[in-house]
């Protein structure tokens, strides 16, 4: 009975059909249900979410951000580092769109007062809240006045670089309560100093500074380069800083930011990291560095010694307050020392110079070697009464004066003139000029004209005739000078290559104009018309030394990459070669006579041909005497030439060849003996 009901078709029918509407109604639930959602979904993207989908619609999808390389370190030639990059950790500021006026300024005020204030490093200078709101770019100054037009929002501003621990600290505990502010780590320059406070090579491996000033803009201008350039990172200012930035600088690296069309960035950003600048090693030699720098300092402190104002020769130099030297290789032209004194700690351009420390350093801060310099003075008054670092050659010109009036066949080698002191000259013959001191040197010849340094033989045996030759009140005289002293390196740039070299200057033709070209030739003859740098000095001293090749200066001999490989050596240049130009005699003349008294000379275990100078120059306080040396050693085989300079130094032999002196010793001490060696002892030339 059972069976036959189940098997009954009506009623399976009938349930099939129960079923069917069963999931009938369950299909068009489920239907209805996903159509609701779908409609409270775009409702809400209509109505709720239209705003940050119009602004995803318009989204720049990247922003990228240029990471500045490493910069490669300076090596002195024994591989110790002169400058060198170390990690710091610096604060940087990010503009949030929609961020007021007044909340800004008010973050920069709280920057100041709750953090540098408290926690910075001591001794160290720290941006003022007017510095801090212009660092952070926001197109206001402090007080709300429009300046420069800000960057895009999305590049990080630096504020403050190299910050305490304590800085961070606090800027981490409170970082919900300064939007916008981030401790990113970056590298700064790093220069070497001494335990006893000592700097190396200061004025010469320069500095570094800021690109967004304006003066970087100015000095990097015409460098294709600069493009690449980030305005918060540091560029060479000065000195191997500058002439290798591009070498010493790298390539960058990149921060790429996904980020919506208000430049919020939205996700993770992608780095590229930078290539680190290549390593520098310079010619210069650590040690005979040191040791020039250290003898300046000391023997200008006893130039000034009250106790030589008394002395007959000592007391032209108590004024001394700076001095400058070069030791320049004869026959490859590198440059081992190049020393300035004063100098000081370029370390102090870390993170901004103070202005205080700015206005006390600023007289020295360029390299008098190259260009003018002086020591500090109180005022405007007192520094126009002492010369800069730029002075006559005075006598260290005769060596080339009589090889020059050899060469014009003015007089022969064995000629002889007798010194009586003092020489007259002019049409009605009341011009006169004489010797230091008014000394009488009796009867000379061209190389004891040297070595007595006699005025009076330079001006009637190269002065005159040199005069009578070339057209007497001619310009014919100047310009057949002016191409003479080139080939040696005076009155034309050394080739260094050295920002802001200089060519020193010629009175000639201002000294033409206000007395005659007669006695202009004159003062020519022994040095009172040429103005040259000390770095020229010592290339004329070398060119002398190797019999007229000039050298190119040369401050680097190896660059390579980061992790070791050469990438370039420098090799010597010989910019002219005019050793044909003027007898082997007449070389011999002129390097027998370069035999003048100089303290510390005569004691060196070696031969050392020399000529000093007391450059007579005029300045607001009156006349000064301007200590100057040129020497080479050892003489049988030159290998280093000097040049020291010592403003108010007074006489060459006492202001300046101490100095030299003890550069000599330093080089044979560090090149183990070399000039000894080459010398083969000390013995009669």
């Amino acid at each position: 009975m059972k069976s036959s009901i189940m098997d009954d078709p009506k009623k399976k029918e009938i349930t099939k059909k129960r079923h069917f509407s069963f999931r009938i109604n369950i299909f068009f639930f489920v239907t209805f249900l996903l159509f609701s959602v779908l409609i409270v979904r775009l409702a809400i993207l209509q109505f709720v979410q239209a705003k940050d989908l119009k602004a995803a619609e318009n989204t720049n999808t990247n922003t990228t951000n240029k990471i500045a390389p490493i910069r490669g370190n300076i090596y002195d030639s024994t591989r110790s580092p002169l400058a060198y990059t170390i990690p710091v950790q610096s604060l940087f500021f990010r503009i949030e769109p929609g961020q007021d006026k007044d909340t800004n300024i008010d973050l920069a005020k709280r920057i100041k007062s709750e953090i540098f204030d408290k926690f910075a490093k001591p001794n160290t200078v720290s941006p003022t809240t007017e510095e801090i709101v212009l660092a952070m770019d926001l197109g206001y100054d402090i007080n709300k006045k429009p300046v420069k037009d800000p960057s895009y929002y999305s590049v990080p501003r630096r504020i403050k670089a190299d910050l305490s621990n304590a800085e961070i600290a606090y800027l981490l505990e409170h970082r919900d309560e300064f939007k916008g502010l981030e401790v990113t780590e970056e590298s700064i320059r790093t220069y070497e100093v001494e335990d006893d406070k000592t700097t190396i090579a200061t004025q010469l491996v320069g500095y570094t500074n800021a690109f967004s000033t304006e003066t970087a803009k100015k000095i990097y201008k015409d460098n294709p380069n600069s493009e690449e350039y980030l305005s918060n990172e540091n560029v060479g200012f000065d000195g191997i800083e500058r002439m290798y930035q591009d070498e010493l600088r790298g390539k960058n690296g990149s921060k790429k930011y996904p980020v919506n069309a208000a430049m919020k960035i939205i996700g993770r950003a992608e780095v590229t990291a930078p290539i680190k600048g290549n390593n520098l090693y310079l010619s210069i030699n650590k040690d005979v560095q040191k040791a020039t720098e250290k003898m300046l300092h000391d023997h200008i402190q006893y130039l000034r010694s009250p106790s030589n104002a008394n002395d007959a020769y000592l007391k032209y130099g108590v004024k001394a307050s700076s001095g400058f030297a070069v030791a320049m290789e004869v026959d490859t032209g590198r440059v081992i020392t190049m020393a300035n004194y004063p100098d000081y700690d370029a370390n102090a351009w870390t993170g901004g110079m103070a202005t205080a420390t700015y206005k006390e350093i600023e007289s020295y801060i360029q390299n008098g070697t190259i260009t003018t310099a002086k020591a500090k003075y109180p005022d405007a008054k007192e520094n126009a009464k002492h010369p800069s670092s730029i002075v006559f050659m005075g006598s260290t010109i005769k060596p080339l004066s009589v090889l020059i009036g050899l060469k014009e066949k003015l007089f022969t080698a064995g000629q002889t003139y007798y010194d009586s002191g003092t020489f007259t000259f002019g049409r009605d013959g009341k011009s006169a000029i004489s010797n230091s001191d008014k000394h009488a040197y009796g009867s000379l010849n061209a190389s004891s004209a040297i070595e007595n340094s006699s005025n009076t033989y330079m001006s009637a045996m190269v002065g005159i005739p040199f005069w009578n030759k070339y057209g007497r009140e001619n310009p014919n005289v100047t310009a057949k000078w002016a191409e003479y002293l080139a080939k040696f390196g005076m009155g034309v740039k050394t080739g260094s290559g050295l920002p802001g070299e200089i060519v020193g200057s010629n009175d000639f033709i201002s000294n033409a104009k206000t007395d005659s070209y007669q006695s202009a030739m004159v003062y020519a003859s022994w040095g009172q018309n040429e103005k040259t740098t000390t770095l020229q000095l010592a290339q004329y001293t070398a060119t002398l030394a190797s019999r007229g090749k000039r050298m190119k200066p040369l401050f680097v001999e190896e660059i390579r990459d980061y992790q070791g490989n050469l990438v370039k050596t420098v090799e010597p240049e010989v910019l002219e070669d005019s050793s044909k130009e003027f007898s082997q005699a007449d070389w011999n003349t002129i390097i027998h006579g370069m035999k003048s008294g100089a303290q510390g000379i005569d004691e060196l275990p070696f031969n050392v041909a020399r000529k000093t100078g007391t450059s007579t120059q005029d300045v607001a306080g009156g006349r000064v005497e301007n200590a100057v040396l040129i020497a080479f050693a050892p003489v049988e085989n030159p290998k280093l030439a000097v040049a020291v300079v010592v403003p108010e130094g007074g006489f060459g032999r006492y202001g300046a060849s101490p100095i030299a002196a003890k550069i000599f010793e330093a080089y044979d001490a560090a090149y183990d003996g070399v000039l000894t060696k080459l010398g083969g002892g000390k013995r009669p030339w």
